[in-house]
């Protein structure tokens, strides 16, 4: 169920690529642009094949360290417990499909720099400036709850920074090209969770 809903994930990112890319005539915001996020780009491909794989893996072999731990198949508890992830991995793939149908044809993988886009703010980019990031670590969390193998949390980790990492190079970026209206924004939601206030 999980490795179906990582593929999915992905195969889901490679179709918002081709809408873009019908709308645009172009590649853009598929190819980084900047230097730091060609920089990322080196880890992300890895990583990405990585995490297609090490759940497959995780499920076919029987040696560390790509098998599953003896306490995650002997535990009917953590047994409980994995199920309960991969029921959030679900909801945070349903989640993301979401926001790429909000983003539409404004969607990019990187930052570019065309004149033309919308900041887009409601929907749940009205609670969250990056929903699709943080559905993203959650679902490398729940990944990690799952399969928790160390090749798995050593690629969660790097997921993580990763997506800290580009969020935050996003938002100087945003910051640049919306000005006042971004800086209302940033003040009025959170990065990865909903403010409280």
């Amino acid at each position: 169920m999980l490795t179906a809903t990582i593929w999915s994930y992905w195969i889901g990112v490679g179709a918002m690529i081709v809408r873009v890319r019908r709308h645009t005539r172009k590649v853009v915001g598929v190819v980084p642009e900047q230097r730091l996020e060609r920089f990322m780009w080196l880890v992300w491909v890895p990583l990405v094949a990585a995490w297609c794989a090490l759940p497959w893996l995780a499920l076919h072999r029987t040696e560390p360290p790509w098998a599953l731990p003896a306490f995650a198949r002997a535990s009917e508890f953590y047994g409980a417990v994995r199920w309960l992830a991969a029921a959030v991995a679900v909801a945070c793939l349903a989640a993301t499909v979401k926001c790429w149908a909000r983003m539409g044809k404004d969607w990019r993988m990187a930052v570019t720099a065309e004149k033309e886009g919308v900041l887009i703010t409601d929907g749940m980019f009205s609670r969250m400036r990056h929903p699709i990031y943080a559905f993203s670590i959650l679902l490398m969390l729940a990944t990690m709850v799952i399969v928790p193998t160390v090749p798995m949390l050593a690629l969660g980790a790097v997921h993580v920074l990763l997506m800290v990492v580009k969020a935050h190079n996003e938002e100087r970026h945003m910051l640049a090209r919306h000005g006042d209206a971004y800086a209302r924004y940033l003040a009025g939601t959170g990065r990865f969770f909903p403010r409280l206030r």
